[in-house]
């Protein structure tokens, strides 16, 4: 018996992202950034955001009488980052965010997929609810980011 949702919402998470054709140039990355230098101007990261103290925060509540199952909410800290060589800021930031459109999208409910919030069962529902833009400029040129949260209800 799972005592979280959380490594299955993750888990589920990775996947659709990885699965999305939109994202085909986009690395999807579980968890920190390794020590590795990428060469694609386009990362998502899942289980991680800068400054973050946590991949993810739980709350759980016995769901009802008699104790059996629990509520737990969630909220997993993701960042979106990319880069642009000629210094562009405006294409940076309106191109971090058509990279989290494509990210809420995969959560929202539609007739191809009703239960994209469920991410495959893993939960009940998800949602994107927070985010936090970063943009610079540097000699290497211009780079935004974006952290953003996906907040999580399962039952278990």
């Amino acid at each position: 018996m799972a005592t979280s949702a959380v490594p299955a919402a993750i888990a589920a998470l990775l996947t659709a992202l990885r699965a999305a054709p939109e994202l085909a140039e986009v690395r999807v990355i579980d968890g920190p950034p390794p020590s590795t230098n990428f060469s694609e101007s386009d990362r998502l990261y899942v289980g991680w955001s800068p400054g973050a103290e946590q991949a993810a925060e739980i709350q759980q509540a016995f769901a009802g009488a008699g104790a059996r199952t629990r509520d737990e909410d969630a909220s997993i800290s993701c960042y979106i980052e990319t880069r642009e060589g000629a210094g562009d800021m405006a294409w940076c930031r309106d191109h971090v965010f058509d990279l989290l459109a494509v990210v809420e999208y995969l959560l929202r409910a539609t007739n191809e997929n009703p239960t994209a919030p469920t991410l495959g069962g893993a939960v009940l529902w998800s949602e994107l609810t927070a985010g936090s833009l970063v943009q610079e400029q540097g000699p290497d040129g211009a780079y935004a980011g974006l952290g953003f949260t996906v907040r999580t209800r399962a039952r278990i």
